[in-house]
This record gives structure tokens, C-alpha cells and sequence, in this order.
């Protein structure tokens, strides 16, 4: 198995790209542009995959008024580690069916929920784990998960999950309200190389926007290797003097079983 944290309060990165593999997954980061006004990076993530039993498992954050409150959510993340992964090594059916109530429980904990009035900011939160032919995600605001494949880019179908603004882990918490906010799906994946990317908004909202398109972002990757890809990306808003710090957490999948087709092929 393989583990990776990070929060850009520790390494901010600004002016620079960085583009590494955790196992078989790439994380591309870029602080921003300190011409166009980037002092800070309030990004985060967290990083859990282990080929033989066929998973992965990602958290992407995107504070907002310090770093804090990512901190505080990879923290309790680490803290229910064994739990989590003791999941994750069930059957795929028991882990989708178990995971969403094992993560509302952990941000609805006591403990947590104090711990984030008094952090200063708050962060969205955008969890993805794949298992088998899977792709389940819990998304809390405004980062985006996109899952690119020919089939779906001839539909026109790239991104999975809808960004929501005004929701939040932390300072400002949607789990300290009596209704919690969140969106959370499964989706099943398609046969042949799936490719899996996850974003903080940098790259979306970014000056003459090359990618607020998610088609973009696919035409611009689906023919480069993992690492050239995320890296093409993230030197295009570099050029285009983007302001807001980028993270993107990408893999490929290549699933070889069935999966569903209409009934008339």
C-alpha cells in the first residue's frame, strides 16, 4: 500500500509545478502566480492506493482563509486511517454500500465538530475511491471530479460530480448545521482505459479560461502519458498568469469485465 499527505501551508509551491507519481497515481501541484498577486496555497490531499487489492482512495481540498482547516480534515482522516482501509478491503459491494455512512460519521464527529469552530477558514472536500469497476465520490463544494473515456466524451459526458459553492468543512461547517449538505454518487466505468482526475478550481477558473470546457481538458490529455498530461495543464494557466493555487490527483483504470450497454447493440 501506498500513503501520501500533503498541505500547501507546508510547501507552498508558488511560481512552481510539480508533477510526481504516488504508485500508479499522479499528483500535479502549482502554487500560483506570484505576479498575479499568490503569496499562499491553502490546497491539500490526501492519498491512499494498494494495487493488489485494486483500489484507491483520495481526499482534495480547497481551503479558503488559511490553510486550517485542511489541515484539520487530513488529520481526522489519519486518525480513522484503520478504519477506513478495514473498509476498503471488503467485498467492492459492502465498501460502496458502508463508506458513506463510515465518512458522514467521521466528519460528524463531536470532537471534530468542536475542533472546527476554531480553526480560521474552512475548505471544500472532495473524496473518490475506486474499487473494481467503480468510481464512488462524496463532494463537499467546489472541487470537480471529471472521468474521461471515449465512450462518454462522444456523449459529451466528462465531469462526474456538480460543483456547489457555499458549502464547507471547517470554521464555516456544513456538518455543524441540523442538515448536513453534500453530494455523493457511484458511477460505474467504462470498457477500456478510464481516466480518473480530480481538480481544485485554479484550473477551471483561470484567465481566459483554457479549461472551464471540461472537453478541453480531455482533448488536451487523452493523448499524453499521465505525467505529460497534468503537466500540459498546469503550464497552460501558468502561461495564462492564473492566479489561484492547482491540485490534481489523476489515474487510469483499464477495466477488461463487461459493463452495462443498451439493449439494442
Amino acid at each position: 500500500m501506498s500513503e501520501f499527505s500533503w498541505v500547501g501551508s507546508k510547501t507552498s509551491l508558488v511560481d512552481e509545478i510539480i508533477v510526481h507519481t504516488i504508485n500508479h497515481i499522479t499528483l500535479g501541484r502549482f502554487g500560483g502566480n506570484s505576479v498575479a498577486g499568490q503569496y499562499k496555497n491553502e490546497d491539500g490531499c490526501l492519498i491512499w492506493t494498494d494495487d493488489k487489492q485494486d483500489w484507491e482512495f483520495v481526499v482534495l481540498l480547497d481551503a479558503h482563509n488559511s490553510a486550517e482547516s485542511a489541515e484539520l480534515v487530513i488529520n481526522q482522516f489519519l486518525i480513522f486511517r484503520e478504519e477506513i482501509q478495514t473498509i476498503l478491503l471488503l467485498h467492492f459491494e459492502q465498501t460502496l454500500k458502508t463508506l458513506e455512512g463510515t465518512i458522514l460519521k467521521i466528519l460528524q464527529d463531536e470532537k471534530f465538530i468542536d475542533e472546527c469552530r476554531r480553526v480560521k477558514g474552512e475548505t471544500a472536500c472532495l473524496i473518490a475511491l475506486r474499487k473494481e469497476k467503480y468510481l464512488w465520490w462524496f463532494s463537499i463544494g467546489d472541487c470537480i471530479s471529471y472521468l474521461f473515456h471515449p465512450d462518454l466524451a462522444k456523449l459529451g459526458q466528462y465531469q462526474v460530480n456538480q460543483r456547489q459553492f457555499y458549502e464547507w468543512v471547517g470554521q464555516v461547517n456544513t456538518f455543524d448545521q441540523k442538515v448536513p449538505c453534500y453530494n455523493r454518487g457511484i458511477r460505474e466505468l467504462r470498457k477500456g482505459l478510464n481516466r480518473i482526475l480530480l481538480t481544485t478550481d485554479g484550473l477551471v477558473e483561470c484567465p481566459n479560461e483554457p479549461y472551464s470546457n471540461p472537453r478541453d481538458i480531455y482533448n488536451d490529455t487523452k493523448d499524453h502519458k499521465l505525467n505529460e498530461g497534468i503537466m500540459a495543464l498546469l503550464n497552460t494557466i501558468k502561461e495564462n498568469n492564473v492566479r489561484d493555487s492547482t491540485t490534481i490527483i489523476a489515474w487510469d483504470v483499464n477495466i477488461l469485465t463487461d459493463v452495462t450497454e443498451p439493449s439494442d447493440l
